[in-house]
């Protein structure tokens, strides 16, 4: 063990003073002897905990502030645990493009350890990209925010993740307060939001064409060329006859001005670094290509002549912004992109516009590679802050996170300490913002009830986030706390369908064991909040699903419900597609109408399953609440809600991955 790791332990252990971890142990637990400074490191040989290992210490502190930028609804947090036994501390959406080595992209979900992507190295915000590797890579859910810069790129992420501004390294919602805290304002670092890729539309198809043979018949001193291009052009004529597609369209589309480029670059086009390069000797397809480049958005240098009368060129601007986007529009596959040494930089379109909180928990993923970030969607993105943690403890961020523990024995004399103190004012305490204090760990270690009992004790004012149903273990300590002070306590219940369950979330708790859970806590006098997420098109929409839910919610005494309905993201969308065919193959029809335009439901849709959950829930009597933290996100319950008509965006639904 290097000295460093020696500090950053003995950081996180308090003197003893003769208190032995031995005395505070779970039962069952088999000593072992030290691997770390300042911990005892134990494991069980219980099924559950098999592979795991837990290192108790002694902590120093255990309320901590978040940081004033900050814009969730807390000011102070405590997490008794480091690491988690059911694995939930995790970054970004699935659906999140994540850069290639190669100038491609791919949804974080799909990616696995081994893959090349595009990372940085450098000193603070003085770095180069560069290529790495996919060292790990794991996923769970996790309480998500929503990041939005100027130019209208959308981060889902978790409050722990970090991404590069020109400030530095900020977390989205720190839990402790010495870690910095993206802030609105903040320049975010890297080249912007990647261009969405193009639909193989006829228009598509007609300008690959026209871009492909009037290319090819420009090269006066080249063979025709051969391979991918000319296969995707003989698919295409098979829908379009060649003479159609020759000719030029009075007013080209943009999907045409994107297959021209495409089918251009098949043909005349040339690739090295981040240089695209056209050349030709008909000045009437380069000027062509020029209108494509300027209609997309693209800066070009205006066609220069070769020497003696060599055919001429035209040259897109030498930058990784304009790299990428050539790419990504235009669907160009087999363009060689080296992005090496290309310096990292910022703009005011990559400013940070709104932080917020969604309230709503959702499967999140991360991955560790060699350079220790990526590129998510544009910009620099680091590994998460709760398994980063672990890396600070010489522990890794992936396998290590899952398997091994950190335990703040102490936790419960600690938090009387604290709130005893003078300067302590009673601020509102929210737990479950890092790591669930519910987690399986919590089974043998019972923290809560100690934490618990001081907060009871002190009157202090606390909110409890968890997906675990261990919570009910506490329920007597959590009545005797809401009698002296304000408890909040909230969960996800989008039908109550058993088969429907247990094929598409067989890994959750099934939807009679949360409204259980759900009922015992509002039978003690709790306000909980019930989001009826996710709600599936033609599974779970129907008027007798939508009122069996929405009365199986109202029968347990839940304060509001808030609907959510399905929507698909690149990713998600792959795998629910391929289990709707396996197991629905009626509706995959249904499915393609209802997606067509993208990953959310048609706002007529939403509307209509918004309407009709809103009479449920009226005729059950279940509009008479709101969540404890009273911050709505979903503008689809009016009675409930707070709606941004300014913003344009889309109502929030669900998605499974």
């Amino acid at each position: 063990m290097c000295s460093n790791s020696v500090m950053r332990w003995s950081h996180l252990s308090a003197p003893t003073d003769g208190d032995s971890l031995l005395d505070r142990a779970a039962p069952g637990a088999t000593p072992l002897p030290l691997a770390l400074p300042g911990a005892t490191v134990r494991t069980f040989d219980t099924p559950g905990f098999a592979g795991m290992t837990f290192y108790e210490i002694r902590a120093k502190s255990l309320i901590n502030r978040v940081p004033g930028a900050s814009r969730v609804p807390f000011d102070w947090t405590i997490n008794p645990y480091r690491g988690c036994s059911h694995a939930c501390a995790y970054c970004l959406a699935g659906d999140t493009p994540i850069l290639m080595a190669d100038g491609s992209t791919r949804p974080l979900a799909e990616l696995r350890p081994g893959d090349a992507v595009m990372g940085t190295m450098g000193a603070g915000v003085c770095r180069r990209y560069v290529p790495t590797t996919v060292l790990d890579h794991w996923s769970t859910t996790k309480p998500a925010f929503r990041v939005t810069l100027a130019d209208g790129t959308r981060l889902v992420a978790s409050g722990d993740h970090r991404f590069l501004t020109d400030r530095g390294w900020r977390h989205v919602s720190p839990a402790e307060a010495h870690q910095p805290a993206l802030a609105v304002g903040d320049l975010m670092l890297g080249v912007g939001r990647f261009a969405e890729p193009p639909k193989e539309s006829p228009d598509y198809q007609a300008g690959f064409l026209c871009g492909l043979v009037r290319g090819d018949a420009s090269r006066a001193d080249h063979p025709a060329p051969q391979g991918a291009a000319w296969a995707r052009a003989d698919a295409y004529l098979q829908e379009i006859p060649l003479h159609e597609a020759l000719r030029w369209p009075e007013i080209p589309t943009s999907a045409w001005y994107r297959g021209f480029l495409a089918g251009a670059f098949g043909a005349a086009g040339h690739a090295d670094r981040l240089a695209v390069t056209f050349a030709s000797t008909d000045q009437l397809f380069l000027s062509r290509v020029t209108d494509a480049l300027t209609h997309l958005g693209l800066p070009s240098r205006s066609p220069v002549r070769g020497r003696r009368g060599g055919p001429a060129t035209v040259e897109i601007d030498r930058d990784l912004w304009a790299a990428l986007r050539f790419r990504h529009l235009t669907g160009v596959t087999d363009a060689p992109l080296d992005a090496s040494g290309a310096g990292v930089r910022g703009s005011r379109e990559l400013a940070v516009v709104d932080i917020e909180d969604l309230g709503l928990t959702l499967p999140l993923f991360d991955i560790s590679t060699g350079t220790g970030d990526f590129i998510a969607d544009g910009v620099v993105s680091h590994n998460c802050f709760a398994r980063n943690t672990h890396t600070y403890l010489d522990l890794d961020a992936g396998h290590d996170f899952d398997t091994k523990v950190v335990v703040k024995v102490n936790a419960g004399e600690l938090v009387r300490k604290e709130l005893a103190a003078p300067r302590w004012s009673g601020q509102p305490i929210a737990m479950g913002t890092n790591v669930d204090p519910y987690q399986r760990a919590e089974g043998r270690y019972r923290l809560m009830p100690e934490i618990i009992t001081a907060l009871r004790d002190h009157a202090n004012p606390f909110s409890i986030l968890t997906k675990g149903t261990l919570i009910l273990r506490d329920l007597d300590l959590l009545k005797q706390a809401a009698e002296v002070t304000r408890v909040g306590v909230a969960m996800s219940i989008g039908f109550v369908d058993e088969t429907m369950w247990r094929a598409v979330e067989s890994g959750t708790p099934s939807p009679r064991r949360r409204l259980d859970a759900v009922r015992r806590l509002t039978d003690a006098g709790f306000d909980v909040s019930v989001l009826m997420a996710p709600i599936l098109p033609g599974l779970t929409d129907t008027d007798e699903s939508i009122d069996e839910t929405v009365a199986a919610i109202a029968a347990t005494g839940a304060s509001s419900v808030t609907p959510i309905p399905l929507h698909l993201r690149p990713g998600a969308r792959e795998w629910y597609a391929a289990w709707l065919t396996r197991t629905h193959p009626e509706l995959a029809a249904t499915y393609r109408e209802l997606y067509r335009k993208g990953s959310y439901l048609p706002q007529t849709y939403q509307q209509e399953i918004a309407a009709r959950v809103r009479m449920a829930a009226r005729r059950h009597g279940l509009l008479r609440g709101r969540p404890f933290s009273e911050r709505v996100v979903v503008d689809d319950l009016g009675d409930n809600t707070t709606p941004d008509t300014d913003s344009g965006a889309e109502p929030e639904q669900m998605t499974l991955l």
